[in-house]
């Protein structure tokens, strides 16, 4: 595919304790730099089908979050335009459900064990919106969540326009009891441009970073049960709509929103 350009951050020293990294202090954001997987989303049209498929419809309880929207295939949900992709929630009936959405994964297509995970990423405003860029184990058919381990490299809240959450789930620290960090922009809003959201992960850590700032780590040490972050994950990104961690939309949530992602890109 045709790569975009691709600005590389450096500085110099990586914060070593869990919860410690600070905005000013120097770091070394990345060091894997061999790509191994970029997509562009330069191809007008369907995501490519040799990278991404769909789940679609309500999952079990909601996904699980008792979230609301159904997620589809259609074109007025997700589609590649003008360089990028772009998933659409909308409020509509459809199929019983009161929103539409979408979310699609690399699951069977592409799996990556250890390396650089990134995405560039506009984010949506408004109560009960919930996107996310995250991970989930290779052999999540062969074992129940969250023993297939979960990295979400990206959530965000979009009652909360100025924060967003990196967190590692797995056995003995999921959902409410998940390991996890936010980080907020100063002065600014994640709706209102493009924002780089990605890990650096090896066997012994996974950092987590925004544009140039490293703002956490975690490793075995920092979990209360098995790491189980030594396999292959497969890539999702999705925008769902209410749910028990955003709660519903309300009256001053507009609608149509959208998700736009520039790229997603891998390195080792």
């Amino acid at each position: 595919m045709i790569l975009k350009n691709i600005k590389l951050y450096s500085t110099s020293i990586i914060c070593l304790t869990l919860l410690s990294c600070t905005n000013d202090e120097k770091q070394t954001v990345i060091t894997k730099t061999k790509l191994v997987m970029s997509e562009e989303f330069d191809v007008n049209g369907s995501p490519n089908s040799s990278l991404w498929s769909y789940n679609i419809g309500t999952g079990s309880n909601g996904w699980g979050n008792n979230e609301l929207q159904y997620y589809t295939d259609r074109s007025q949900n997700i589609v590649v335009e003008n360089g990028m992709l772009k998933i659409t929630a909308l409020k509509e009936s459809y199929l019983g459900s009161n929103y539409t959405s979408a979310r699609i994964l690399t699951k069977g297509k592409f799996e990556q064990k250890y390396g650089r995970i990134e995405a560039r990423i506009k984010l949506p405003y408004g109560k009960g919106l919930w996107p996310a860029f995250w991970m989930l184990g290779a052999n999540s058919d062969t074992v129940t969540w969250p023993q297939c381990g979960e990295i979400d490299i990206m959530e965000y809240l979009g009652s909360n326009p100025t924060s967003i959450f990196g967190t590692v789930h797995g056995p003995g620290y999921s959902a409410g009891d998940a390991i996890t960090k936010n980080y907020a922009l100063q002065n600014n809003r994640f709706d209102n441009d493009f924002h780089v959201f990605g890990i650096e992960w090896d066997e012994n850590q996974i950092n987590y970073y925004v544009d140039d700032v490293l703002y956490n780590q975690i490793t075995p040490k920092n979990v209360p049960g098995e790491w189980v972050f030594n396999q292959s994950f497969y890539i999702i990104l999705n925008m769902a709509v209410g749910g028990n961690f955003p709660g519903a939309p309300n009256s001053e949530t507009p609608f149509p929103q959208e998700m736009l992602v520039d790229y997603v890109r891998v390195y080792q």
